[in-house]
C-alpha cells in the first residue's frame, strides 16, 4: 500500500528532479521571487536568532544560500551544518561556503543523522514542503535543537482567502517558466501540486506545536504567498 500523501512523488523521484534542476534553480528562484528570496533568508537567519560560535542546523539546504546566512551570524567560532538529500544541490553550494565555517553533509531530513539537541538552531528554506512525511520531518528538526533553541521554517504559503488566485499563478505562470528558463517544465509543474497539498499558515503552525515547538508564530510576505514560521523547542522532557 502506498503511504504517501497525495499528490506526493517517492523520495529518490524527487531528490532526482532536485540534482536535475540543480544548474538553473538560483536562477529560477530569483525570477519567482522578483528577486526578494534572498530578503527572505536574511529574515529567516535573523529570527533563528543565533549568536557567535553557536552550532547550527540548516536542513534542505539546497544550494546554501540560507547557510551562508547562518554562517555570518554565527562567525569564525561557530558551525552551520547544511545538509540536503541531493548531491548536486549540494555541488553548487559548495563554492558558496568554501570559506566559511561550512559543512555540507547529504543526508535523509526524515532521519537526520546527528545526536538529540545537538544544535543551538535549525532553519529549512523551501524544503519541508517536499517532505514526504512533513510531521516526522518536523519532529526529527525539533528533536535535534537544544530546548528552548529555534526552529526556523522559510516556505510557500497559501492562506485560504487568497488560495485560488496563488495556485492560478504557481499552475499556469511557474510551469511556463520553468520550461522557459528553467528548462525542465515537469519539474516546475510539481511546485503547484506541493504548494496545494501544503498546510495553510495556521495549519503548519499546529504540525510545528505537535512536534514539540513552543510559542510558534509566523510572518507572510509578498501578498502572503511566502510565511517564516518559528517556535522554540519545549524544555519539558521530551517523551
Amino acid at each position: 500500500m502506498n503511504s504517501r500523501p497525495a499528490g506526493t512523488l517517492p523520495a529518490a523521484e524527487v531528490r532526482e528532479m532536485f540534482n536535475r534542476i540543480a544548474p538553473r534553480y538560483d536562477r529560477m528562484n530569483r525570477i519567482m521571487s522578483a528577486g526578494l528570496d534572498g530578503r527572505w533568508r536574511r529574515a529567516a537567519a535573523a529570527a533563528a536568532d543565533v549568536a557567535a560560535g553557536d552550532r547550527v542546523l540548516d536542513c534542505c539546504t539546497g544550494t546554501g544560500d540560507l547557510a551562508v546566512e547562518l554562517a555570518h551570524r554565527t562567525g569564525p567560532t561557530g558551525r552551520v551544518v547544511a545538509l540536503d538529500f541531493a548531491e548536486d544541490m549540494l555541488g553548487r553550494a559548495r563554492p558558496k561556503v568554501a570559506d566559511l565555517p561550512v559543512d555540507l553533509v547529504q543526508g535523509d531530513a526524515l532521519a537526520l543523522p546527528f545526536a538529540d539537541d545537538e544544535f543551538a538552531a535549525a532553519t529549512a528554506a523551501f524544503g519541508v514542503r517536499n517532505f514526504s512525511d512533513l510531521d516526522q520531518g518536523l519532529r526529527e528538526l525539533a528533536r535535534v535543537v537544544r530546548p528552548g533553541g529555534r526552529v526556523v521554517i522559510l516556505e510557500i504559503t497559501t492562506p485560504k482567502r487568497l488560495r485560488p488566485l496563488i495556485l492560478t499563478w504557481f499552475e499556469r505562470v511557474v510551469p511556463r517558466l520553468g520550461r522557459l528558463v528553467g528548462k525542465d517544465a515537469s519539474a516546475y509543474a510539481y511546485l503547484p501540486a506541493s504548494v496545494r497539498r501544503f498546510p495553510d499558515p495556521a495549519g503548519l503552525a499546529n504540525r510545528l506545536r505537535a512536534a514539540g515547538l513552543d510559542g510558534v508564530e509566523w510572518r507572510t510576505y509578498m501578498g502572503a504567498t511566502i510565511a517564516i514560521h518559528c517556535g522554540k523547542v519545549s524544555v519539558s522532557p521530551r517523551s
